[in-house]
């Protein structure tokens, strides 16, 4: 009887110290986690099926493993909400698969996914053919987002009898207070350009901005903090 009392109450404890560690690192839904998030979960939860078990470790133990692995994890979330350059080594980046209707063969190569597997992830978004497909970008999480064709999107201009219109990809310039060079450089512009669009908006410092992007339709876009 004392076994069964002391594998229950260290399940208890161990039930809640897993419902605290996920409420502090906000995951509130599953395709917000990434492939680290979702591995550092299922330690956790190894942590408290071992300990559950073992005789010899007791209530003490199985809150400090739980509690310093989800600091651990916590301390990875924060280094990656305050530094920009972190996020793509700790989580991953996003990789254009088909770009302006083409399959991007390295990107697809760098992401390990082969043509079956982009098949698959085209038809969970409603796409079944490659050639209506105008960008598809693979998302750190492993889902795909999908940006169809003009012709092919829902309701489509064909049937509206409307003119097609080039589509392109919103370019983010700055996110979080700092300026993507890499993104800056691609569009063509340079800090100057840059500065004068800020201005517009009533700033003059890029760490004022909170997000900033750039399409070939609508042009320059900011959101302050």
């Amino acid at each position: 009887m004392q076994e069964y009392v002391r594998i229950g109450t260290d399940l208890f404890i161990g039930f809640f110290a897993l419902l605290l560690i996920t409420k502090a690192l906000g995951k509130t839904q599953i395709t917000q986690i990434t492939p680290f998030d979702f591995i550092s979960a299922l330690v956790l939860g190894e942590l408290v099926g071992n300990a559950v078990y073992d005789k010899e470790i007791g209530i003490g133990q199985i809150v400090f493993a739980v509690f310093l692995w989800g600091v651990l994890i916590y301390i990875i979330e924060v280094i990656t909400q305050k530094f920009r350059k972190t996020r793509s080594f700790l989580e991953g980046k996003p990789s254009i698969v088909i770009h302006k209707g083409r399959i991007n063969r390295g990107a697809l190569k760098k992401s390990k996914l082969d043509i079956d597997q982009l098949m698959h992830l085209l038809r969970t978004k409603g796409v079944f053919a490659i050639r209506d497909a105008e960008y598809a970008i693979l998302e750190t999480d492993g889902s795909l987002s999908v940006l169809k064709k003009p012709q092919v999107d829902t309701p489509t201009r064909s049937d509206l009898s409307l003119q097609v219109s080039p589509i392109s990809l919103s370019i983010i310039l700055i996110s979080d207070g700092e300026v993507i060079w890499e993104n800056l450089r691609e569009c063509g512009f340079d800090e100057a350009w840059l500065k004068s669009n800020i201005l517009e908006y009533g700033v003059d410092k890029y760490e004022d901005i909170l997000i900033a992007e750039w399409t070939e339709e609508d042009g320059f876009f900011a959101q302050k903090y």
